[in-house]
């Protein structure tokens, strides 16, 4: 069997999506799939198979993403369309036009993965209009862009319930993305640490992400100048890059954390990230729109505790209670959980050997199997 996907985003821009389509497009061979994927083009990729790159320019303001030239894009889906069974969109933008053209010209179903939870976005990036606009607006956009497809693909259920709010009356199948083997290999956090500078003992706690103000990495910096009441040197490590990082180094610098918050910006994913997960003591997580988080479950794959929020996507990966704890809502409260659990060896190693466990049923082999399973069904 056959799938295009088609994506205004992938690797080497580092994000979730990219992160998705890489992790599914490894594993649906295994399930008798095939997945070519359509994407922008950086300039300075390597060629890989399966991967039609199309020419893009800079967006203004961004220098991370690239806008795929859009009379090209439609080119190129339509014409890697033709062989497949069936289409598969991963972004809302360029890409879920040029993949809905291709369906309709060619009869072919075409599915989305809504990747993006937009409503809560918007206003960090367009804070001069009222909210409850931007949310309305948000809103109509996802519910006509769902409703012209055959099936909508969501990580987790708390995203289908908010589509199914919005008036999206297409299919939705919860289907997260799934842990490679890879995440598994044990990382080296002594190395790290030696490489860093950072003692042996010293406490550490890690964010993984995009540096963006929907993060709420704010909200851990106040935790994390909290916590040292406790524990004095206590040391966050920031991986990533994105828009908010100068914002945030300022506000750690008036919260007295400039020797105590470090920015290390991206890291390669196969070796130096899963030795930072392996080097903190443990992961911490507070963004209120996430629509899955897969970066807990790759901290769980190397026996990293997770502290965080249980709200929106991360509800179904923390409500269980395997290897992490579930903080309040509130500095004071996420501080309290954090600190308890830094301050007891015994019970963090416990629980870090209870998140690899939990973390091995997420593998991206059980989830793909479904996927396949979802296209056949489509493809009928």
């Amino acid at each position: 069997m056959r799938v295009l996907m088609v994506s205004d985003v992938y690797f080497p821009r580092i994000n979730g999506v990219s992160t998705s389509i890489e992790t599914f497009r490894g594993a649906l061979p295994a399930h008798g799939v095939a997945a070519t994927l359509v994407a922008p083009s950086y300039g300075d990729e390597a060629p890989a198979a399966g991967v039609i790159r199309v020419p893009s320019r800079r967006v203004l303001g961004d220098p991370e993403d690239r806008l795929a030239h859009y009379a090209k894009l439609r080119r190129a889906v339509l014409k890697a369309a033709v062989d497949c069974d069936v289409i598969h969109v991963q972004t809302p933008f360029a890409a879920h036009y040029a993949g809905l053209h291709a369906a309709r010209v060619l009869d072919k179903p075409v599915i989305a993965t809504y990747h993006t939870l937009f409503e809560e976005y918007l206003q960090h990036y367009i804070p001069w209009l009222p909210a409850s606009a931007l949310r309305g607006l948000a809103r109509r956009f996802s519910r006509g862009q769902c409703n012209a497809l055959d099936a909508v693909i969501v990580p987790s259920a708390a995203m289908r319930s908010r589509l199914r709010d919005y008036g999206v009356s297409r299919p939705l199948h919860v289907l997260p993305t799934g842990l490679p083997a890879s995440a598994f290999t044990p990382g080296d956090g002594a190395a790290f640490r030696a490489r860093h500078g950072i003692e042996p003992a010293r406490p550490v706690v890690l964010f993984v992400g995009r540096v963006a103000h929907e993060k709420n990495i704010g909200f851990l910096l106040e935790v994390v100048a909290l916590a040292r009441r406790d524990l004095p040197e206590l040391l966050f490590l920031v991986t990533g890059e994105g828009p908010a990082r100068d914002d945030l180094q300022r506000q750690a610098g008036s919260l007295g954390l400039r020797e105590h918050v470090r920015f290390l910006g991206y890291m390669d994913r196969k070796r130096e990230l899963p030795a930072a997960y392996a080097a903190a003591d443990a992961f911490i997580f507070a963004s209120r729109t996430e629509t899955q988080g897969l970066v807990l479950l790759e901290a769980m794959a190397q026996r990293c505790p997770v502290v965080g929020l249980s709200v929106m996507g991360t509800a179904d990966i923390l409500e269980p209670r395997r290897g992490c704890h579930v903080a309040p809502d509130d500095a004071a409260g996420f501080t309290r959980v954090l600190v308890e659990l830094l301050n007891d060896p015994v019970s963090r190693i416990r629980l870090g050997d209870a998140a690899r466990g939990y973390a091995h049923e997420w593998s991206d082999q059980a989830l793909a199997a479904k996927l396949a399973a979802l296209y056949r069904g489509l493809a009928r």
